[in-house]
């Protein structure tokens, strides 16, 4: 079967790779002149399969006023006469429930540990070349009662399966020594040893490389806009694009934001609201104190990962922010947070900037498998944990399009 996989970020790259290895014809669009450009370009780079607890959970209630009015805050909700933020925020509060919290993480841990499993199979056989390492995630807690709150939600990741440690001081201190300078304001550390970090643009690469050198090479059309999918008789019959028409089989999902405007315009809402992040990338020299570990700062929603020589920041949510136009002041202060948290980093140079728009649904949980049309597809809504997904969504959906059985991941999770 001809499959069209609309979309070159990592979801789209990990998809036309697993259908690739059923057996199908493939064809990869995407607007941009090349692979992972996008939300995929300089993400976290944190591989987090026990940490894809949603966003939407009872604690978020009180700290809404906070998200409004706090220009510091490391999430800010910027109100917009929007009917579509309008209509996902609704859900979204309706998501906040310890119920709804609780399903969404043990569903989304399911998927973590598939993607843990495929990413791991993925590099052992096909030795790519993008940074991976299974260092672990330190999370630093320096608020004693947020502390005492991790210690409880560990007892409860435990009895789903999480293999995580409780630290002190000392041994946060001894397990990241980089820490050193802020080792007084360390209430304590929840560390992860299964965890992974990667760069997703070089894995992207890799893949197209992957890809593009089989007996059958995936076809990749890069440059080319997805402007919409024309059906009829309940069947996706065309993708009209900027260079033409596609004709195929079957045609997947899968370009993150730019998912909500395709799906809708066939009477699909996949619900998807962009909630925009940043990041920046350091080169590291022979004097730089820098983590190893990857490290989550829980008090500012920062977290830091090792490639290579770089060191790669990444922080803050914007809910309401539509345009990739970088913001000088969320730049300056994600940039004061490093010097504050590791004010021995000493870099090669300032460092390098990045923002990007993460496809995010209400309840934090993608959308992967079948539509109404017979022959469409989606892979899409994955927010902030693009990355950390994509290999185990991009499995699931190869076995739904297969009509296989996917275990411990029922029929019915992740659909429409």
């Amino acid at each position: 079967m001809h499959i069209v996989v609309i979309g070159a970020g990592i979801i789209g790259m990990t998809t036309a790779y697993a259908l690739r290895r059923d057996g199908h014809k493939v064809s990869v669009l995407d607007a941009r002149c090349g692979p992972g450009r996008l939300t995929s370009k300089a993400n976290g780079a944190q591989l987090s399969y026990s940490y894809v607890a949603p966003l939407a959970e009872p604690a978020v209630l009180p700290r809404l006023l906070s998200w409004l009015v706090r220009k510091d805050s490391p999430l800010r909700l910027r109100l917009r006469a929007d009917p579509a933020q309008w209509r996902w925020g609704l859900r979204f509060l309706a998501a906040c429930t310890r119920t709804c919290s609780q399903k969404s993480t043990g569903e989304l841990l399911a998927l973590g540990t598939r993607s843990r499993e495929r990413m791991h199979l993925l590099v052992a056989q096909e030795r790519l070349a993008f940074h991976f390492a299974s260092s672990g995630k330190l999370l630093i807690y320096q608020d004693p009662q947020a502390y005492r709150a991790a210690l409880v939600q560990l007892a409860y990741l435990a009895t789903l399966g999480c293999q995580q440690h409780a630290l002190d001081r000392a041994a946060c201190l001894k397990h990241e020594p980089a820490l050193a300078d802020i080792g007084a304001r360390i209430a304590g550390g929840i560390f992860t040893p299964t965890e992974d970090v990667g760069d997703c643009l070089a894995l992207c690469r890799e893949l197209q490389r992957v890809l593009s050198s089989e007996a059958m090479p995936v076809q990749f059309h890069f440059g080319t806009e997805a402007h919409r999918l024309r059906v009829e008789k309940a069947r996706v019959v065309a993708l009209e694009t900027s260079a033409g028409t596609l004709d195929a089989d079957a045609y997947v999902i899968a370009n993150g934001v730019g998912a909500q405007t395709l799906a809708r315009r066939i009477g699909i809402d996949p619900l998807i609201y962009p909630l925009k992040g940043y990041s920046l990338t350091y080169q590291l020299t022979e004097r730089s104190s820098a983590p190893v570990t990857s490290i989550s700062d829980v008090q500012n929603k920062v977290v830091y990962a090792r490639l290579g020589n770089r060191l790669r920041v990444a922080g803050m949510v914007e809910i309401g922010a539509r345009s990739l136009d970088m913001d000088p002041q969320s730049v300056a202060a994600l940039r004061q947070q490093v010097r504050d948290y590791l004010p021995r980093l000493h870099a090669a140079a300032a460092p390098e900037a990045w923002t990007g728009l993460r496809p995010a649904r209400p309840d934090g949980k993608p959308l992967i498998g079948a539509t109404p049309y017979g022959n469409l597809w989606l892979n899409v809504g994955h927010g902030a944990l693009g990355f950390t997904l994509a290999a185990g969504s991009a499995e699931l959906l190869a076995d739904r399009i297969a009509g296989r059985p996917s275990a411990h991941i029922p029929a019915e999770m992740f659909t429409l």
